[in-house]
């Protein structure tokens, strides 16, 4: 596996990570918010907006490599 197809690889497993995570900080702001804790809240929406900016930047990382040629 060539550099390239490896990123490809790494790339799209860490969008799908980053994805499965962000989901369950939502959950738990909601479930912190619903308990009266809205500083916590907040702070856990703003990781999962900072997890979203990564994502981001991962999505164009993987749109830059070559395609795979399969």
């Amino acid at each position: 596996m060539d550099t390239n197809e490896k990123l490809r690889t790494l790339l799209h497993h860490w969008v799908e990570h980053n994805a499965s995570h962000g989901e369950e900080f939502e959950k738990w702001a909601q479930r912190a918010a619903e308990a009266g804790l809205s500083e916590v809240s907040g702070d856990i929406l703003a990781a999962a907006g900072k997890l979203q900016e990564a994502t981001d930047y991962l999505k164009k990382a993987f749109a830059r490599l070559r395609p795979d040629p399969n």
